[in-house]
């Protein structure tokens, strides 16, 4: 069961239909995803070793790198040559469409704000072939360690890893492209199943994780060069997290919103969103719910 309150906010922002929608999407049991890494392999290669393997899959028009497996759980996946040697990374569909709606350049400075525990930011690393410097920041000592971990197992050798909180970053950085995939309440990625939804989502998490997405949010704004753009995304679905965040920078800082577009992007299933050109995806089998949005510092002059 899905905590009420939690259901209260989803009808007033999506109405009944939509979030009946939403708690089928909990439900469904997801489809295991992996991105190929192309530091170390290419996605055929990959493609022939699943089918030696007998594994079905399916791909993605958004991404070449974005695989869905038909007939296996993590654990067969896990057991491949290809994932021991960092070749493939299980990562959800969704949170491989930040770094490219972000579209990351090569020779740049890029800033990952809260990275752990790494997927977002190796992809970054691949999308820019090694060629940019990516600052990777994370708080936690623990999450700061299993993220150097993942860098190193997939080749990603242009990252330098800041054991820092992101908001307490020097206003002297200044960065060409940054990504904020904020800490949120989760409530894009609910397992139904779980019998302690409860005590995980509730009104006081979302209340906290609100002031510290803010904060971020606004530094990201500061420390981003005139011009250039940011990414922010959240595995929330609830307005309070993404599009009322949003507004608030939008009415106080130089910023504007980047109508997000891009190959394959109609294919996604998509929840209603309040700022026109921002993102949510719906939950359902192979996708958590997740909001994007993509922003850009205009120029004081």
């Amino acid at each position: 069961m899905i905590p009420v309150f939690l259901k209260q906010m989803l009808e007033k922002q999506y109405g009944q239909e939509i979030t009946q929608k939403i708690i089928e999407g909990y439900r469904k049991i997801r489809k295991v995803t992996l991105r190929v890494n192309t530091l170390k392999t290419t996605v055929e290669k990959i493609e022939e070793e699943l089918k030696k393997a007998g594994i079905e899959y399916e791909k993605k028009s958004w991404s070449n790198e974005a695989i869905v497996i038909k007939n296996v759980r993590e654990k067969e996946i896990q057991d491949l040559p290809s994932y021991e040697k960092g070749e493939i990374y299980l990562q959800s569909l969704s949170s491989m469409l930040p770094p490219i709606i972000l579209e990351p350049e090569e020779g740049t400075d890029i800033l990952d704000m809260a990275a752990a525990p790494g997927g977002k930011t190796t992809q970054i690393a691949a999308l820019v072939n090694n060629k940019a410097s990516i600052t990777a920041c994370e708080m936690n000592k623990i999450r700061a360690e299993r993220l150097k971990y993942n860098i190193e197992k997939q080749g990603a050798a242009c990252i330098y890893v800041m054991l820092t909180d992101s908001r307490r970053i020097d206003n002297f950085f200044s960065f060409d492209k940054i990504l904020l995939d904020a800490p949120c309440s989760g409530s894009g990625t609910l397992g139904i199943k779980n019998s302690n939804l409860e005590k995980i989502v509730t009104p006081k998490l979302i209340q906290k994780s609100t002031a510290v997405q803010l904060a971020l949010l606004k530094k990201a704004i500061t420390i981003l060069k005139s011009e250039k753009e940011m990414v922010y995304s959240t595995c929330s679905i609830l307005q309070e997290e993404n599009e009322a965040i949003i507004q608030k920078v939008l009415h106080t800082t130089n910023t504007e919103i980047v109508p997000i577009q891009g190959k394959g992007m109609e294919e996604l299933p998509v929840l209603p969103t309040k700022i026109p050109g921002t993102l949510c995806v719906c939950p359902n089998e192979e996708y958590e719910g997740f909001f994007i949005a993509k922003l850009r510092k205009k120029d004081r002059h």
